[in-house]
């Protein structure tokens, strides 16, 4: 496969770049390795991951797989205005928020297991609602209350405290989860450096869906204006499903340094279950994004 170098690197770097708006999880982070093929880095990941203390801390923390905001009613926002503000973040506040501050809340499971942890106040809740400050059309909030939702997980749906606000010209509320997803662990292996081609892997952009029935998982995948789009294959293993991306197609010839993303949805052999879904490229999960135009928002 050809590859233009200059314009591969450009990519490597914007994509290492977002993968590292994820940050590394904590301080004594593995270095990068060297770059090796596709189908033995994700078998690295894999054993380095099956089994280790890395994935039972990930089991037993809150991750979302599904939207940790509920919109109101059972279907979508009354019309296209409304949804365009909902989608860019453009929110107005009329009035105030509850001030009672965050605390701790618990989200359980229905087996009974729950873990405590550290609620976001109301103001913090809505500023992760209002993104943006534009001229065009906002959803007006007119107060907030404390309530429950369910959130799909990778433990299965949990019930977490939310924070329900009341939206104008709306008869049920806009719920938001409370709480932030749970730290990711240490990664049990390193990255890979930056001389590694797109056409080799690249690191993928977060988690969008995973299917009801666990058969299938949507990722965001990024490519660059000068190729045929991303790929992304994937290796099974009892404890994990280690997903490699990679760029086909590159042409030779000078381009952009644009960085797309696409949704690339990945066929399992059997159902995902507590499996845990992990980067070939970056050795850590792939994180759940509602926003797949931009990168994780946490690592």
């Amino acid at each position: 496969m050809r590859t233009d170098m200059t314009r591969t690197a450009r990519l490597v770097l914007a994509l290492s770049a977002a993968a590292a708006a994820c940050g590394s999880t904590e301080a004594g982070g593995t270095e990068p390795e060297p770059a090796p093929r596709t189908g033995h880095r994700a078998q690295q990941v894999a054993e380095a991951w099956d089994g280790s203390r890395a994935a039972a801390h990930w089991r037993a923390g809150f991750h979302p797989v599904a939207p940790v905001v509920h919109l109101p009613g059972t279907g979508p926002l009354r019309d296209d205005a409304d949804r365009q503000a909902y989608e860019i973040g453009n929110f107005h506040l009329r009035g105030k928020l509850p001030a009672a501050p965050g605390g701790n809340g618990r989200v359980t499971w229905p087996s009974g297991a729950s873990l405590t942890m550290p609620l976001m106040d109301a103001e913090q809740a809505y500023r992760t609602l209002d993104r943006a400050d534009s001229p065009g059309p906002r959803l007006t909030v007119t107060g907030a209350r404390r309530g429950e939702m369910t959130v799909a997980t990778s433990r299965g749906p949990a019930t977490v405290p939310a924070w329900l606000f009341t939206l104008e010209g709306y008869d049920s509320p806009l719920a938001r989860a409370a709480v932030s997803p749970s730290r990711l662990p240490t990664p049990p292996i390193g990255p890979l450096g930056q001389d590694v081609s797109t056409d080799e892997l690249t690191p993928l952009g977060g988690l969008t869906e995973v299917a009801g029935n666990g058969r299938s998982v949507a990722v965001v995948a990024h490519h660059g204006s000068c190729d045929d789009g991303p790929v992304v294959d994937v290796l099974e293993t009892k404890g994990s499903v280690v997903l490699s991306a990679a760029v086909t197609g590159v042409d030779d010839g000078p381009c952009t340094s644009e960085l797309r993303g696409k949704k690339v949805t990945v066929k399992l052999a059997r159902p995902l279950g507590d499996r845990i879904v992990l980067d070939a490229f970056t050795g850590r999960p792939v994180p759940y994004t509602d926003r797949p135009g931009a990168p994780p928002a946490r690592s």
